[in-house]
C-alpha cells in the first residue's frame, strides 16, 4: 500500500506541476498591461526596405487551397515579394498545380522540386531556400491565408526592432467544423497570442512553423532546417536561441494568418503525435544545452520535456482512476490526487475569457453553445492530446520518424473570406 500511495502522490505532483506551468505560460500576455502592449506590432507606416522570399511547402494539396494561399501572397501591399512553391518529385499532381500557378504569374512565382528520397517539410524547405533571392525568407503553409498588409508590417518590425527573426500570429478559424476544432482553435489562439511571446522574452523559443520570417543569410549560415526533425520549426528556433539571436513575436488581430484545423480525429491525432515526437527529437538532440545561462537551459529543458510528462500523465491517469475505484485510501491521499484539478479548473475559466476575446477579435458570434462545448469537450480533447503524446513516446523508442502530413480540406476558405470582408469594411469605416 505504501508503494501505491507514493505512486499516486508523485503522479499527482507531476500533473499539478505540468498543469500549473502550462497555465503560467498561457497567461503571459494578460499578466500585466505592459505584457499585453508589448505583444503588438511596434510600428506602422514605415517605408519598405527589404525584399521577401516566401516558401509555400505543398504536398497532396487541392488546387483551390494552393491557389487561395498564393493569391493572398500576391495581394500583399509590399512591393518586393517572390513566392517559391515547394513540392516533392513523388507528388506529380501537386507539382502540376504548382506549375500552373507559376505560369499564371511567371515573374513572381517559382517552383522548387525536392528530389530527396526521404520526404518531409524541412527537406522541401531546404530545397526551396536555394531558389530564394529575398533579404528575408518567410514560411507560409499551404493552406494559410495572409492579410494584405502583413509583410509591410513585418518589414517595419525588422527595421524598428533590429530583429533576427519575426514570428507572426496564426489563427485556426473553422471552429465549428467538429466537436474538437473549437478547442484546437483556442489552443492556437493562446499559443500565438501569448505563450510564444513569453518564450521569446525568456530567450528560448520553439518557433511556430508558419508566418515566421528569418534573414536569408542567417538561414544559410545555420545550414537551413534539420531534414530529419518532425518539428523543424521548434528545432531551428532552439538553434537560433542558442546562438543568441533576437526573436520578436508580434500580434495584431487584423494581421493574423488564417488557417484550417484538422477536420477528423485521425488527422488531429497524427498531427499532434508528429509535433510531440518532434519535440522529443529536439530534446534528445541537445542543442538547448548550448543556451548561454542556466535558467535559459532549464527553461529549454522544461519546455521540451513536457511531451514526456504529458505521455507519463496519459499512462498514470487510467491507473489512478482504477486505483481510486478499487482501493480504499486515506482521505488526505485522495485529496492530494485531486490537486491537479485546481490549475485545470483555473485554466478552463481563463479559456472561457479567451474565447470571448477570440470571438471579438475575429468577428465570430460566440454563443452559449460554444462556451458549453468548450467546457464539455475538455476531458475528451485532453484524452486525444495524452494519447498522442503516448503514441509519440512509443514511436520515439522504435525510432519511427516517418512524416504524417496533415490533409487540408479547405473548410476555412469561406470563413476566411467573410473575415476579410468584415476587416475591409471596418478599415473603410
Amino acid at each position: 500500500m505504501s508503494v501505491l500511495v507514493l505512486f499516486l502522490v508523485l503522479g499527482a505532483a507531476l500533473l499539478f506541476v505540468v498543469c500549473g506551468g502550462t497555465l503560467w505560460w498561457m497567461l503571459h500576455a494578460w499578466r500585466t498591461p505592459e505584457n499585453y502592449e508589448s505583444t503588438n506590432f511596434p510600428v506602422d507606416d514605415v517605408p519598405n526596405r527589404y525584399s521577401f522570399s516566401l516558401i509555400v511547402p505543398c504536398r497532396d494539396e487541392p488546387y483551390e487551397v494552393m491557389a487561395a494561399t498564393v493569391q493572398r501572397l500576391l495581394d500583399q501591399t509590399h512591393g518586393r515579394v517572390e513566392i517559391v512553391v515547394s513540392v516533392g518529385d513523388d507528388d506529380p499532381d501537386t507539382a502540376d498545380r504548382a506549375w500552373i500557378l507559376a505560369s499564371l504569374h511567371p515573374h513572381r512565382v517559382k517552383v522548387s522540386v525536392n528530389a530527396d528520397p526521404v520526404k518531409n517539410k524541412p527537406r522541401q524547405l531546404n530545397s526551396a531556400l536555394q531558389l530564394c533571392t529575398g533579404d528575408i525568407v518567410g514560411i507560409i503553409d499551404a493552406e494559410s491565408l495572409t492579410a494584405p498588409g502583413l509583410l509591410a508590417r513585418i518589414d517595419a518590425t525588422f527595421q524598428f526592432a533590429r530583429a533576427d527573426v519575426v514570428q507572426g500570429a496564426v489563427h485556426l478559424v473553422n471552429y465549428r467544423t467538429r466537436w474538437f476544432t473549437l478547442r484546437n482553435c483556442l489552443e492556437y489562439r493562446i499559443w500565438f497570442r501569448s505563450r510564444l511571446h513569453g518564450h521569446a522574452n525568456s530567450g528560448f523559443i520553439p518557433l511556430g512553423g508558419n508566418t515566421v520570417f528569418v534573414w536569408r543569410h542567417l538561414l544559410e549560415q545555420v545550414g537551413g532546417w534539420d531534414g530529419d526533425c518532425l518539428a523543424e520549426d521548434c528545432e531551428i528556433g532552439v538553434r537560433l536561441s542558442a546562438l543568441g539571436k533576437h526573436v520578436v513575436c508580434v500580434y495584431d488581430p487584423v494581421l493574423t494568418t488564417l488557417e484550417e484545423a484538422p477536420t477528423t480525429v485521425q488527422a488531429f491525432v497524427k498531427q499532434r503525435t508528429r509535433w510531440s515526437l518532434g519535440f522529443m527529437q529536439v530534446l534528445a538532440k541537445g542543442d538547448w544545452k548550448k543556451l548561454p545561462s542556466w535558467h535559459r537551459r532549464l527553461h529549454g529543458w522544461w519546455t521540451l520535456v513536457q511531451q514526456y510528462a504529458i505521455a507519463l500523465a496519459g499512462l498514470l491517469l487510467p491507473i489512478a482512476f482504477v486505483t481510486a475505484v478499487a482501493c480504499s485510501l486515506p482521505t488526505g491521499i485522495v485529496m492530494i490526487t485531486y490537486a491537479p484539478l485546481i490549475p485545470l479548473m483555473l485554466t478552463m475559466v481563463f479559456e472561457v475569457l479567451v474565447l470571448r476575446e477570440f470571438g471579438h477579435d475575429m468577428n465570430f458570434k460566440i454563443g452559449l453553445r460554444d462556451y458549453a462545448l468548450l467546457i464539455v469537450s475538455t476531458p475528451f480533447y485532453q484524452a486525444l492530446v495524452l494519447y498522442s503524446a503516448v503514441a509519440a513516446a512509443g514511436r520515439f523508442q522504435r525510432r519511427n520518424f516517418a512524416w504524417d502530413k496533415t490533409p487540408h480540406m479547405g473548410t476555412h476558405l469561406g470563413l476566411a473570406a467573410d473575415i476579410t470582408n468584415i476587416r475591409e469594411q471596418g478599415a473603410q469605416a
